[in-house]
C-alpha cells in the first residue's frame, strides 16, 4: 500500500504569466508557497477477488474494468502515462475543497503520479513529477491550466518559479531567516468565500485575451521581483507587500470580467476597510479563497468585519509532493 500526500499552494505574484502561451515567447515567473492543506492518495493492487479491474474512490465512486471506461480524467491518463497493467484499488482524500483557487487538481495529479512511481518501485525527481504533470494535464487531457500549480505541489516551499526557455521551468528559492519567513507566515489571512468555480472557462478566457494583455501581464512579472526584494531585505515590513498585492488584484480583474463579482469585491473591499494592506483572491477567479496580508494588530477587525466567512487556518510547507506510507507489495505472492 502507498499513501502520497502533497500540498495545495498560495500564488502570491504573477499568476497569468506561467501559461505557456505567454510565457513562451515572453517568460514567465510568479512567488507562491506550499502550504500545509495536503491532497492525499492511497492505492494499492487491487486483491483478485472483484468482478472489476479498478476500484476507484473521490467524490465519485467508479468500479470498471477497462481503462478507457475511467470517467475521471486524471486517474486515467496517470495510469496510462505509468503503463500499470494490473487492478488498482485508488481512495482520494483532500483537506479543502476542490475548485477553490489553491491548486487542488495539479495537486491531485502529482500525488497519483507519485504514488504510482512508488507502487512500481521508481523513485521519480520533483522535476520528473512537475513536468510529468504539466504534460499530462496540458497535452493529453487538454486543460486550460499554467504551470505552476504541479511545480509547486511538486516541490514545495517559498519559491520563485521561472517558466519559458529550454528547461520549461526553473525553481529557486525564497531563502528567509526562521523569523522572518514567521513573520510572513503571521500577516497572512486566508477567507474561505464560499463560492466554487470552474476556472478552465475563466482561463479560456483569459487565454483568450493574452495578445491584448502584454503590458498587465509584464507588469505582473515585475511585481514578483518587487515583492522578492521585500521579503529578503529584513528592514521592510511585510506588510509593505499588501501594496503590491493590491496592485495586482487590480491587474488580475482587468484581464476578465469572469475574474471577479460584486460579491467578491464586497469581501474584498471589507478586508481592505478594516485594515488590510492588500490581498487577492487565489486562483483563476470566480469564487475560491481570499487571500490578505495585514499588520497582526489589525487581524481581529478584520475578522470581526467578515465574520460570514470561515478562516482557514494554516502553515507554510516546505517538502513538496510525499510518500509518507509505503509497504511495497511482495510480488511472488500476487
Amino acid at each position: 500500500m502507498i499513501i502520497c500526500r502533497t500540498p495545495l499552494r498560495i500564488s502570491l505574484f504573477g499568476g497569468g504569466t506561467d501559461y505557456p502561451v505567454w510565457y513562451r515567447e515572453h517568460g514567465g515567473k510568479v512567488l507562491s508557497t506550499s502550504i500545509n492543506k495536503y491532497s492525499f492518495i492511497t492505492l494499492r493492487y487491487l486483491p483478485p477477488f472483484f468482478d472489476y479491474k479498478y476500484r476507484i474512490r473521490y467524490y465519485n465512486r467508479e468500479e470498471v474494468n477497462c481503462l478507457d471506461d475511467i470517467k475521471h480524467p486524471s486517474i486515467r491518463e496517470c495510469l496510462r502515462h505509468m503503463g500499470v497493467e494490473r487492478g488498482i484499488d485508488i481512495v482520494h482524500h483532500g483537506d479543502l475543497p476542490a475548485m477553490s483557487g489553491l491548486g487542488t487538481s495539479s495537486s491531485f495529479t502529482v500525488g497519483m503520479l507519485h504514488a504510482l512511481y512508488a507502487l512500481t518501485h521508481r523513485m521519480p525527481t520533483k522535476r520528473e513529477l512537475a513536468i510529468n504533470a504539466i504534460r499530462i494535464e496540458q497535452d493529453i487531457l487538454k486543460e486550460q491550466v499554467g504551470s505552476q500549480d504541479q511545480t509547486a505541489a511538486a516541490f514545495g516551499g517559498l519559491n520563485l518559479i521561472h517558466f519559458g526557455g529550454m528547461q520549461e521551468f526553473s525553481v529557486e528559492p525564497v531563502i528567509l531567516s526562521a523569523s522572518r519567513l514567521e513573520e510572513l507566515q503571521q500577516n497572512l489571512l486566508l477567507f474561505f468565500t464560499g463560492l466554487q468555480r470552474q476556472a478552465s472557462e475563466i482561463a479560456v478566457e483569459q487565454i483568450r485575451a493574452t495578445p491584448k494583455k502584454a503590458h498587465e501581464l509584464s507588469r505582473m512579472g515585475e511585481l514578483v521581483d518587487a515583492a522578492v526584494n521585500i521579503l529578503i531585505n529584513p528592514q521592510t515590513p511585510v506588510s509593505e507587500i499588501g501594496r503590491l498585492l493590491d496592485e495586482q488584484w487590480k491587474l488580475k480583474k482587468s484581464m476578465s470580467s469572469l475574474i471577479s463579482t460584486q460579491t467578491i469585491d464586497q469581501i474584498y473591499e471589507t478586508g481592505m476597510r478594516a485594515g488590510a494592506h492588500g490581498g487577492k483572491l487565489l486562483g483563476a477567479g470566480g469564487g475560491g479563497f481570499m487571500l490578505f496580508i495585514a499588520p497582526q494588530e489589525t487581524h481581529a477587525a478584520i475578522r470581526e468585519a467578515l465574520s460570514h466567512l470561515l478562516v482557514v487556518p494554516f502553515r507554510f510547507d516546505t517538502q513538496g509532493s510525499q510518500i509518507v506510507y509505503y509497504a511495497p507489495f511482495d510480488d511472488e505472492h500476487a
